[in-house]
């Protein structure tokens, strides 16, 4: 369960039970005055008893533990406010940290799934993944006076080790990894993963998902990391692993042109159920009702890549948006008498 990386660094295993992927590399760093834990896993019982078995075997407490999460999404801040110490800090990225509020407290989740009902998802599926989505049933359940932001470059001492915060945009809209130079030492979080992709997914107020993520990748591939930490599953060759990750998105926008220049007028919905995705399943109508959202918010997020350049074309028809190669035709403005 826990695994020594380097002097003062440990991994902890938190296994996130019913899902896909697995388990949650939590790290922990030991300082002087207090530790600091790098994500927690989903506020449950199954999580709390492995995060807090690792810390035993650790030698520290709660009371010891500030948190640094790397992004918002539960299985990686569920638990922040149950681990971190009463007088201690839980450290979160500004923009993420903005997003969290709203979905604690004005059900921005629900809001976003408007997009998805827009893009022809169906709605009683819609209801269900709301109801059975891990993110929703195990996030965090309060933000109090423990919490602050780190803005990008801020540096946080611990220990013999300097991390300084990143901002990383693309798999969250505030997505933070954290970097420890004198080591050549990357915490990737999400944004870089080795034996699976990270799912980057459409957000509501957010442009270009797909593009900010990509941005990121080039910004992360300057970095001379020797020993990236990733957020789930297996360590791996960081940089060749970077340009696999914008390589496997070349492809999907490839899927998604293909989707729609086969069936001119397609929804994001039918787009998702085209594509490639690795599940059991035996197609896209055997799919469960919340890896479908998770598909469809990729599909989504790609889309809206493609429309931001004019790549391809969207039209709302009936309160549902299709999708065309060329711009779908547009009436023409009428002017007194005259039409223009």
């Amino acid at each position: 369960m826990v695994e020594r990386i380097v002097e003062g660094i440990y991994r902890i295993g938190i296994p996130l039970p019913n899902n896909p992927l697995k388990e949650l590399n939590s790290y922990l760093i030991q300082g002087e005055d207090g530790d600091f834990l790098i994500d927690t896993g989903f506020r449950c019982q199954e999580c709390s008893e492995a995060l807090a078995a690792g810390l035993k075997e650790l030698n520290t407490s709660v009371d010891r533990i500030n948190v640094l999460i790397t992004h918002l999404h539960s299985d990686h801040s569920g638990l922040a406010a149950q681990f971190a110490g009463t007088c201690r800090k839980i450290y979160m990225g500004e923009t993420d940290f903005l997003i969290l509020e709203n979905e604690l407290f004005e059900n921005g989740a629900k809001l976003r799934y408007q997009r998805f009902q827009d893009e022809g998802f169906p709605s009683e599926l819609m209801d269900y993944a709301i109801h059975a989505n891990p993110s929703v049933q195990m996030a965090l359940d309060c933000v109090d006076e423990r919490f602050c932001t780190v803005k990008n470059h801020e540096q946080i001492h611990i220990g013999a080790y300097t991390l300084e915060a990143l901002f990383m945009p693309g798999h969250t809209p505030g997505h933070m990894m954290f970097w420890i130079e004198e080591e050549k030492i990357m915490f990737t979080g999400d944004h870089v993963l080795f034996d699976i992709s990270p799912n980057i997914t459409a957000w509501n107020g957010v442009e270009d998902s797909l593009g900010n993520y990509l941005s990121s990748l080039q910004q992360a591939q300057r970095y001379p990391v020797e020993l990236a930490l990733p957020g789930h599953r297996q360590r791996g060759d960081y940089h060749p692993r970077i340009d696999a990750l914008a390589a496997h998105h070349d492809r999907r926008l490839g899927e998604v042109i293909q989707a729609v220049t086969k069936t001119p007028g397609i929804t994001g919905y039918e787009i998702a159920g085209q594509m490639k995705w690795k599940i059991r399943a035996r197609d896209w109508e055997d799919f469960p009702p919340v890896q479908k959202y998770f598909a469809v918010g990729e599909c989504l997020a790609h889309l809206d890549y493609l429309v931001k350049r004019e790549r391809l074309f969207r039209k709302k028809e009936w309160g549902i948006w299709h999708y065309y190669l060329e711009e779908p035709y547009k009436p023409h403005k009428v002017i007194g008498a005259y039409e223009k």
